[in-house]
């Protein structure tokens, strides 16, 4: 964020901000929460007596559908939202407590963690999409699709280039063969599946999109137990698609291609970012997902 001047301006203004929603909700905040790339974060104290927490965020494209997001579930599957100020990127949502991070859970196997965090997309893909507010994933993807197809033309990586257009086909094809619309999460990854009082798992930070629910399952499948650090990943994951995919009521096919397509975006990203061993290790996980797929 800071290397942008967009971000710098933000990070200028920052104090002011915090300053105007804590006396404008009338909170009192505590030490902020690290961890977050775009986003200012801390736990509030409500008039109350209740807790929340206060996000500002830095603004950017897909912060935008956050508070549609959260609005449209009301809480079935991810934290409710208390108020928010869109124009000026601030929400206040529900706290976890006590927020121990999915991946970071030691009490629970992997089968039941995924368990937990498929029950939470069902609830999440339940909601009817809102008339307008969020972004449509084809048309998201569609632009990935051409953004892939341009890093790989002007940086000319050395990963496989047939591999690539699989990827940026896949991109442009799955959504239009969906089956159903949802409200996807958007980067349903083990670090946005907080434990909480009110549910046992709530989903925080979403990057809401209407489509294909077959997008979601990608970052929690891969990321959740670090997968792709055994030596031979394919018969687990084999196993924990199917798991999945069983539970979320969608073919495990569909989630590994949508893995693949947003594999193959993300080594180009980071590519274009200089971190071309990084894009390798993408692509070679990429490799192995297309495999699975059948691809």
């Amino acid at each position: 964020m800071s290397r942008t001047e967009s971000g710098r301006a933000w990070l200028a203004e920052l104090p002011a901000l915090i300053a105007e929603f804590r006396d404008r909700w009338s909170l009192r905040l505590g030490p902020p929460i690290h961890g977050g790339s775009c986003s200012w974060v801390a736990p509030a104290a409500l008039p109350d007596g209740g807790s929340a927490v206060l996000k500002l965020t830095w603004p950017h494209r897909e912060a935008a559908g956050e508070a549609a997001g959260l609005r449209t579930w009301g809480g079935n599957g991810a934290v409710h939202l208390l108020a928010a100020d869109e124009r000026r990127h601030a929400l206040l949502v529900e706290r976890c407590v006590p927020g121990t991070e999915l991946g970071e859970d030691g009490r629970h196997s992997p089968d039941v963690r995924l368990a937990a965090a498929a029950e939470l997309l069902n609830g999440l893909w339940s909601a009817p999409p809102p008339a307008a507010g969020l972004e449509r994933l084809a048309a998201v993807t569609r632009e990935w699709a051409t953004l892939v197809e341009q890093r790989m033309a002007r940086l000319r990586p050395d990963y496989d280039p047939g591999l690539v257009a699989i990827g940026v086909d896949l991109l442009r094809t799955l959504p239009r063969s969906a089956t159903r619309e949802v409200v996807v999460h958007g980067d349903f990854n083990p670090g946005n599946v907080l434990a909480s009082e009110r549910r046992p798992w709530l989903a925080i930070d979403p990057k809401p999109m209407v489509g294909d629910p077959g997008y979601d399952p990608w970052p929690l499948l891969t990321q959740l137990d670090e997968p792709f650090e055994r030596d031979d990943p394919a018969p687990l994951l084999a196993y924990r698609y199917a798991l999945v995919a069983d539970a979320v009521g969608e073919d495990p096919r569909r989630l590994l291609a949508w893995s693949v397509a947003r594999t193959v975006e993300s080594a180009l990203w980071f590519a274009a970012m200089g971190e071309v061993a990084d894009g390798a290790e993408e692509m070679a996980q990429a490799a192995a997902l297309a495999e699975l797929a059948g691809l």
